[in-house]
This record gives C-alpha cells, sequence and structure tokens, in this order.
C-alpha cells in the first residue's frame, strides 16, 4: 500500500509538471516513472494536475542512509560482561518529506508539515510528523512566529550554523550516549522568531515532553535563543561562502517535566538548563565551542535528577578542494552527571569523540565516513555504552 500511495504521488506530480513542460512519461508495473520508453513501460496518456488552494507548494526531501558497525567493549571497568552486543546494520536514520504551502499575501508566510521516518525504540520504522506549525512572518517589527508542532529554539541554529553533520551525532544536549539527553528538537508550542543583522532570537512557550510524547499536563517550558552576530553576518548554511562570527545564550526552564516518587514523597521536578555557544567560520574552516549547565530542582532529601549536570563541547572542519567539497571534521563532547552512580564515591564523566571525512557530491548528495569513540569513565551509568563506532553515510537533499 505504502509503494502505491508513493507511486502514484510521484505520478501525480511529475505529470503536472511535465505537462507543463511538454515532457512525455511511461510508467513500469511497479508504479514507478520514467522518462524514456522501454520494455514493460507504458505511456502516461493524460497527466493529471495537481490542485491546491495555495497559491503555491513547495515540496523537498532529506535522508541520511548509512551503515554502522558497534564494536562495543565486551567487560566493564569491574570485570562485569557488556550486555550491548556488536552490531552490526544498514540504516535508513531518518528520512524526511516536507511540502510548505503558501497561503497568505505575505509571501514569506506558510503552513509547513514534515514527516519523519524512523526508528522507534523496538527498531520498527515508523512514520510521525516531524513539523505541522503555521509560520506568520512580521507579527511584530522583525518578528514572525511559528504556531503548532513547531521547532525548539537551539537545535536548528546550531545545526546549521555550527554542527552540520546530524546525519551522523545529534548535538550535545541531544546526545543519549555520553550527553544529558535534556531536550529533543521539536515540541508543540508557539515560537516567536527575531531577526535582524546584528541580533537575533528564538524563544517561546511549549508543552516541553517533546514531538515523541504526549504532554503531562504539569506545566509549560518557557525555551529561548539569542544570539549576537558579531560581524553583521548570519551564517545559516552557508559556511563555504561566508566569514561570520557568533554568541549565543540559550536554555529552558521546564515546569513538571518529570514525576518523580521516592519512597512516600511524590514531585513534578522542573528541568532547567542553559548554555554558552560561539561559532567562528570562514571558507576553509569552521570552529564552535559550548558549555551546557543543568540544574538540580527537586526538594526531596539526596535526590538530584538524572538530567542535572555540566558539560561542554568542542567541534571543527577544515575544507579543502576548489569548491571546498572535501572537509575533515572533529568533535569533542564531554558531560558531569551531578548525581554520584550507585556504589561510586564521585561523580564520573560520560567522553564522546568523532572524527571524520566529508565529501560533498554535488548540492544534494554528501558522503561522510567517520569513528565515533564513546569512552565514559569507569563506574558510569552509561558505561555499558563504551565502544567504536564506524560509520558510511550518504546526506540526500533535494
Amino acid at each position: 500500500m505504502k509503494k502505491i500511495v508513493l507511486s502514484a504521488l510521484a505520478a501525480l506530480t511529475l505529470g503536472s509538471v511535465a505537462a507543463n513542460a511538454g515532457v512525455t512519461l511511461y510508467q513500469d508495473a511497479n508504479g514507478q516513472v520514467f522518462t524514456k520508453p522501454a520494455e514493460g513501460r507504458t505511456l502516461i496518456k493524460t497527466p493529471t494536475s495537481v490542485f491546491s488552494h495555495a497559491d503555491k507548494l513547495k515540496f523537498s526531501g532529506l535522508a541520511y542512509l548509512g551503515y554502522t558497525y558497534n564494536d562495543y567493549k565486551a567487560t566493564l571497568a569491574d570485570g562485569t560482561i557488556n550486555s550491548n552486543k556488536d552490531t552490526s546494520d544498514f540504516e535508513v536514520r531518518r528520512a524526511y518529506f516536507q511540502l510548505k504551502a503558501y497561503l497568505l499575501d505575505d509571501p514569506k508566510s506558510y503552513y509547513r508539515v514534515t514527516f519523519d521516518v524512523s526508528k522507534d525504540v523496538t527498531g520498527d520504522e515508523k512514520v510521525r510528523a516531524k513539523y505541522a506549525y503555521l509560520y506568520l512572518n512580521e507579527v511584530f517589527a522583525n518578528t514572525g512566529v511559528e504556531i503548532g508542532l513547531a521547532h525548539r529554539p537551539w537545535h536548528d541554529y546550531e545545526e546549521h550554523n555550527a554542527w552540520y553533520y546530524r546525519s551522523i551525532s545529534k548535538i550535545l544536549i541531544e546526545d543519549k550516549a555520553h550527553g544529558p539527553d535534556l531536550s529533543n528538537s521539536a515540541d508543540f508550542g508557539m515560537m516567536f522568531k527575531t531577526r535582524t543583522q546584528y541580533f537575533d532570537a528564538d524563544y517561546g512557550l511549549f508543552n516541553g515532553e517533546g514531538y515523541h510524547s504526549a504532554s503531562n499536563g504539569n506545566g509549560m517550558s518557557f525555551e529561548w535563543r539569542a544570539t549576537a552576530h558579531l560581524l553583521g553576518v548570519n551564517g545559516k548554511d552557508k559556511q563555504t561562502k561566508k566569514t561570520y562570527w557568533d554568541a549565543s545564550f540559550f536554555g529552558q526552564y521546564n515546569q513538571g517535566h518529570k514525576t518523580v516518587t521516592i519512597g512516600s514523597v511524590t514531585e513534578n521536578q522542573d528541568l532547567v538548563f542553559g548554555g554558552l555557544h560561539t561559532v567562528y567560520n570562514q571558507p576553509t574552516f569552521l570552529v564552535a565551542a559550548q558549555y551546557v549547565y543543568s540544574d538540580n530542582t527537586s526538594n526531596i532529601a539526596n535526590n538530584i535528577s538524572k538530567q542535572a549536570g555540566e558539560g561542554y563541547s568542542v567541534n571543527a572542519e577544515y575544507r579543502l578542494g576548489t569548491e571546498k567539497e572535501y572537509r575533515v571534521l572533529a568533535r569533542y563532547d564531554s558531560w558531569t552527571p551531578e548525581a554520584i552512580p550507585a556504589g561510586q564515591t564521585s561523580k564520573k564523566e560520560d567522553r564522546g569523540y568523532i572524527v571524520g571525512a566529508a565529501w560533498q557530491q554535488n548540492r544534494n548528495v554528501e558522503w561522510v565516513a567517520n569513528t565515533i569513540i564513546t569512552d565514559n569513565e569507569a563506574g558510569s551509568t552509561k558505561e555499558k555504552n563504551n565502544g567504536t563506532q564506524y560509520m558510511l553515510t550518504a546526506r540526500v537533499s533535494f
């Protein structure tokens, strides 16, 4: 059924384009569409137009296709056998399909929906809505607003200005293997976006649990990012063409993020964190660094949230080639939870190292080969994640 629906969608869209461009299309028994005749292909005689009440529709897609070999350490520091076993898998890590419908007189206002194919906790591929929001441009001076299942303030900025390799690793605050897993990238709410030459900011109110989870109804989450463009240049997605230097402050105050029961006491714990970030970029290289602090909000004696702690991350890349199409990249993450693990006498640091190389084949396809070394300190609650990942990735966009 999925293949039939997708094939019909392809034929519908391509047929409309072909009708306007004078192109002849052919279809095989599996529903695939071609521009040349061949055995087993039949002529699509009457292409069907795409009708919409919007003035303009814009389609796009993004996929992370890859192979990963996980080589976990066989034994932990105390001599016990690691419960994680080595794995070898081809993967569709993410596959996004996006539609923007321009509905209003302002050409910069639109409705956006993005569908995301990714694995759930059972390993099954599922399709979910990643974004579904209405963006209204200039509701105030230099300020627009997203309403619905929207971006959160920090993630999108870092991934489009400082760390361009979400295809191989999420950013520090979202990392689970050696990071704090404080927040994911989308949530139900309202986010304002202010843009000027030397300053921009994203800030809003959200449910707080993220797009993966249902709201627990215990409170809202106020989240923010404020960025100074110190050279007066916004570098978004133009790292090989611009020189820019940014400094940012970001964070969130998430009321009632988790319900915790210890003994006879139950409370809704807040999640509060803040971070400082800077990035400097020239066409040939980029360097970025950040510091994040997460506070414990529990009123239960001797209880510390597992997400309380502090850490930092640094990353860099160097670009070569006539079109800067070749890149070498590196990143180091460190996170130290505030809580002392059971049976230990001190805090334990979680660490991650990323090294790799990338080739931008063209505007649509990028290849990345890399390793990720997880080296969490002996006695850490995440020590079982220790080992090395070997990855090959194709980032495909259109």
